[in-house]
């Protein structure tokens, strides 16, 4: 589940982000680039940020970014970007982030097994710093199939 949404179209490593809102807007364009979101489901991500704060910033360096369903998602979908210089999205605690994960989820549970798959990787923090510090996609890919699995 988790590599069938996680792949070669969906996954960039070294991207260059100034700060939080292009961050932001990198990953989501993965999504939108495929028609899996819309734009305005990116500026609902960012007005949230803006408005609740930076909640979102989920582990240290990590932000899990989301809207609602109805703000624009098209079909279940997940990105992930690792940035080449991480940037702050004012989290105290868990700045600067340098691994952007988008998801665009269709209702409240089509994304749940996948989610759950995520987490599993995200709590193992030696494949975190792995991600975090590959050079290439295939190196993250690799570290995703090893925690995808169909349900």
């Amino acid at each position: 589940m988790l590599a069938k949404l996680l792949n070669e179209d969906t996954v960039r490593v070294l991207v260059e982000c100034g700060e939080w809102k292009t961050a932001l807007r990198a990953g989501g364009n993965l999504l939108v680039s495929k028609n899996y979101l819309k734009e305005e489901y990116i500026d609902a991500i960012i007005a949230n940020h803006q408005k609740l704060g930076p909640y979102m910033v989920v582990a240290p360096g990590i932000v899990l970014a989301h809207a609602r369903p109805e703000d624009g998602v098209l079909q279940l979908s997940l990105s992930l970007i690792t940035l080449k210089y991480p940037v702050a999205f004012g989290n105290d605690i868990n700045d600067p982030v340098a691994l952007v994960i988008t998801l665009g989820a269709t209702d409240h549970n089509s994304h749940l097994e996948a989610l759950v798959q995520l987490m599993e990787l995200l709590m193992k923090k030696e494949d975190v710093e792995k991600i975090m510090n590959a050079n290439h996609q295939e190196e993250v890919l690799q570290i995703i199939r090893q925690y995808s699995r169909v349900t």
